[in-house]
């Protein structure tokens, strides 16, 4: 029996106990069952875990801090503020955001929360903005061993061009009688001093590229900068951070430095900027002072920096396995030291593991070894965030995801079961520290769930001679097929498309855009192959876009979750969001493949005043509209089609993308030779729809448009001359939180080509990473990172006996300009509705609140029909 059909087994007699304290709650589980996360990882934490979180909310714990006495941890949740007894341990108060008064959609930021003794009374600090406005602020609260009662708070104001301020990681020093707080300010590229008695600010000094932590040595302050040093004005490689611009890779469009900003105390003069890796997040000293530790989350190791000579002395791997893992992708990003000074613990967010380091002589004033080096990992919760060790030998470590959403949560303190992407649980580890036996079972343990075994095939060499087959069995050996299209979809799971199709695990039930809706999937997945086992990686589109082009997710992206304070990255806008491995078109280009991309990565420039009833009469009548694609991605620039338009606002018709396409391929056709590209890249997004809103189309309507422009997309493919040798991938980006009666994170996903008509169900578990490893199969290029290294090769879904046959696309059974009516005459829900998609939060590209554009998509396919609560939760 293999390693992942005992996990199963585990996850069947997993037993859930839950303990509910106000409107937060406490779960103990079965630890001797993994749970499967939704990138071929599983997690199995050690140690006892405190699950909390409001069960209306997708809950993050992002930082947490121990009380000088060690009696209490805070933890810094995204919506609240979480206060934990260590010995017992348990929850005993909670601090609600929303109930701070005068800011709006208040939301805590990345990270920064610390104690403070203050005038022999314990307080507690933390950074936190409007998530609706551009108010951000430092809040002090006092703490009397029951409760937290707020007493002051720090206001600080955006700095031009930035929309925010956004305090981050904060530092209290008494100096000359007085206390003082130094704020980095991640949003204004600044660190501000400020009197704590008085709030006057004493000096405000710019630092790098979005500064991040703060530590203290003597009379200096250390400032990690995400996006590196502030640009030479002769630097042609930048881009938007956003709000500032960063030094980036020409290549790739990722930010190609970071860096540490060394400032005086008492001046803010500032007296050194030191490169360290990429995406430096937390930064810590240690007790005397005389080194800095910096995690390096885009590059896997950490900086330890002389405090003497301001240099970085030493640069420690944490990547997890032995050399053979060549692949990035571990995203250290927390960062604790052990009372004695010998040993660094770090939390790396996607190997869901601590990394023990027992540091070496250039390391640490108590080190005996020459160099440092990683003695092995602790298993933790989904994303470990922080990490600091008490005083009675644990280590209590915040879990920015939980343990997913890969065990229901309960709807409404009741004993219904419900998956939702974005009603997630949150938690903290609190870890006994392992002994040497211990550590190296953690260690096993943390390899096998990260499924390094795998690289074993991955890495194989290619062989010469060997038959050419669909999906070659080893990267760089010959496949049947030169072209691949990879179309992604728009925010759909499974059940709400194909859940009407006996022929796969469905419920009919909760199908809204079934048959009649989708003529064309439904027909190619029957004539080709239904995946119903196909799963996104993500929760939203901005994350969804990340692991449908890159394999992978940034610390970047998993610290914005659900408040994306600085951007929404669904269109790779930001330069912080990017990992350096690249995106697929990057790995293609540099293995030299031909690429064109139709309509992702950038966006519209047009006139916004065109409604969709004049874009599509002007369709109608053969008419064009001028538009201009644009991206802040420079290589994708060269590659980017100027005729396919990209996603607005809704008002493109997706058969108008596709005729634009297919003028394309024809283009193609009449060249001599075979120049299409190998790899194209398509954003096919209409199926997301703009709910009932006046002046746009039903969603019946608008997701019948998109199933037709992909019908017809098909169809030419199939009557071109490049059909025999072509692939067509299709996914959705994500599920939009979404009802599906198997998991939030079940999607649809596709696999059409000649050898692919085999008429059956595939069961198998695939996902994002698995389609772009496939993709990199055929293309004959190596994985960009750990993620797709790991990720499955969809075999099953290839025959080698291929099906030449062309597919005739059907039509519509859907009027496409079967239009939602104005407000006149509505009422009830259908009022209530229309007026809801009219909302601005519904203005721009996949913009608004999630389950509130569900309730109108299921009210306009389902009318009076109860909302299914019981796979979402909520009524």
């Amino acid at each position: 029996m293999n390693v992942k059909s005992i996990f199963f087994i585990f996850l069947a007699v997993t037993q859930i106990n839950i303990l509910f304290a106000q409107d937060y709650f406490i779960t103990s589980r079965d630890p001797s069952a993994p749970i499967e996360l939704p990138y071929d990882r599983f997690i199995q934490p050690a140690g006892k875990q405190i699950l909390f979180g409001d069960n209306e909310l997708e809950n993050h714990a992002l930082d947490c801090a121990i009380s000088p006495d060690g009696f209490w941890l805070a933890v810094q949740e995204r919506s609240s503020i979480v206060i934990i007894s260590i010995n017992e341990p348990k929850i005993v108060f909670t601090y609600f955001l929303k109930d701070f008064p005068g800011v709006e959609g208040l939301m805590n930021n990345f990270s920064g929360i610390t104690w403070y003794n203050f005038e022999n009374n314990l307080h507690l600090l933390w950074s936190a903005s409007g998530t609706r406005n551009d108010q951000s602020c430092v809040i002090q609260a006092a703490w009397d061993g029951k409760k937290l009662e707020i007493v002051d708070y720090f206001k600080f104001n955006p700095r031009l061009p930035a929309r925010k301020a956004i305090p981050n990681e904060i530092l209290i020093n008494r100096e000359s009688g007085k206390d003082f707080l130094y704020t980095v300010l991640n949003g204004n590229d600044q660190v501000i001093k400020q009197d704590m008695g008085t709030k006057d600010t004493i000096w405000v000094k710019p630092a790098g590229i979005a500064p991040y932590g703060i530590a203290r040595s003597g009379s200096k302050i250390y400032i990690t900068n995400w996006g590196g040093g502030i640009p030479d004005e002769k630097d042609r490689n930048v881009a938007a951070a956003p709000w500032s611009l960063a030094k980036v890779d020409s290549l790739t469009g990722a930010t190609r430095e970071g860096s540490v900003t060394v400032l005086d105390m008492v001046t803010g003069r500032k007296i050194k900027d030191i490169v360290v890796g990429l995406h430096p997040n937390e930064i810590m000293a240690d007790k005397k002072g005389a080194f800095i530790y910096v995690t390096n989350s885009n590059s896997d190791n950490v900086s330890v920096i002389s405090s003497a000579t301001d240099e970085v002395v030493e640069t420690i791997s944490v990547r997890l396995g032995d050399d053979s893992n060549k692949y990035l992708g571990d995203s250290p990003n927390g960062i604790g030291l052990s009372r004695n000074g010998k040993v660094l613990y770090v939390a790396n967010g996607l190997d869901n593991a601590i990394a023990v380091i027992s540091l070496g002589r250039n390391s640490s004033l108590k080190g005996k070894d020459s160099a440092s080096m990683v003695t092995g990992f602790i298993p933790t919760g989904a994303y470990p965030s922080s990490v600091v060790p008490t005083f009675d030998h644990h280590l209590l470590v915040t879990n920015l995801e939980g343990e997913g959403v890969g065990i229901p949560a309960k709807l409404n303190n009741s004993n219904v079961d419900y998956y939702n992407v974005h009603h997630m649980l949150t938690s903290v580890s609190k870890i006994p520290l392992p002994n040497k036996k211990s550590l190296k079972e953690y260690t096993n343990q943390v390899i096998a769930h990260n499924q390094l075994n795998r690289l074993t095939k991955t890495d194989l060499p290619s062989r010469q001679g060997v038959k050419a087959k669909p999906v070659p069995e080893r990267i760089g050996e010959p496949s049947l097929f030169r072209h691949v299209l990879y179309i992604i979809k728009e925010n759909r799971t499974y059940d709400q498309v194909l859940g009407d199709m006996k022929e796969g695990d469905g419920d009919s039930s909760l199908c809204i855009f079934g048959e009649k809706v989708t003529p064309n999937t439904h027909k190619l997945a029957r004539e080709f192959t239904l995946l119903d086992g196909f799963y996104v990686s993500g929760k939203s589109s901005a994350e969804g876009h990340q692991w449908s082009d890159a394999s992978i997710v940034s610390d970047y992206v998993e610290k914005n979750m659900r408040s994306w304070l600085r951007s929404y990255p669904h269109v790779q806008n930001d330069a912080l969001v990017y990992n350096p491995s690249g995106f697929l078109w990057d790995n293609a280009l540099r293995h030299g493949k031909s690429v064109k991309i139709y309509g992702e990565a950038c966006i519209p420039v047009m006139d916004r005043n065109l409604t969709w009833k004049e874009l599509f009469e002007n369709y109608q009548n053969g008419q064009s509209f001028e538009f201009k694609n644009v991206t802040t991605l420079e290589p994708v620039k060269k590659i980017l089609s100027q005729e396919y338009p990209c996603y607005g606002n809704n008002a493109i018709t997706d058969i108008l993308r596709a005729e634009a396409f297919i003028r394309d391929l024809q283009k193609y056709e009449g060249m001599e030779g075979d120049q299409l590209p190998e790899l194209m890249v398509m954003a096919l997004p209409n199926n997301h729809t703009a709910g009932t809103r006046p002046g746009f189309p039903t969603p019946r309507a608008m997701v019948a448009d998109n199933d037709l422009a992909f019908g017809r997309i098909v169809d030419a493919i199939t009557k071109s001359r490049f059909w025999p040798e072509t692939v067509i991938f299709v996914i959705e980006d994500d599920s939009q939180g979404g009802w599906d009666h198997v998991s939030a994170y079940r999607s649809i996903g596709m696999v059409i080509s000649p050898y692919s008509r085999i008429n059956r169900t595939i069961h198998t578990r695939y996902n994002q990473p698995s389609v772009v490893r496939t993709i990199e199969q055929i293309l004959g290029i190596p994985p960009m990172n750990i993620q797709d290294a790991i990720a499955p090769v969809m075999f099953d879904c290839f025959n080698e006996d291929g099906d030449f046959a062309s597919y005739n696309a059907l039509p519509n059974l859907i009027p496409l300009d079967e239009m939602n009516p104005p407000l006149t005459g509505l009422n009830g829900k259908a009022l209530k509705f229309a007026r809801e998609s009219m909302e601005p939060q519904f203005d721009q590209i996949d913009s608004g609140y999630d389950d509130q554009l569900n309730r109108i998509l299921w009210f306009a396919a389902k009318g009076n029909v109860p909302y299914p609560g019981k796979f979402v939760g909520g009524e």
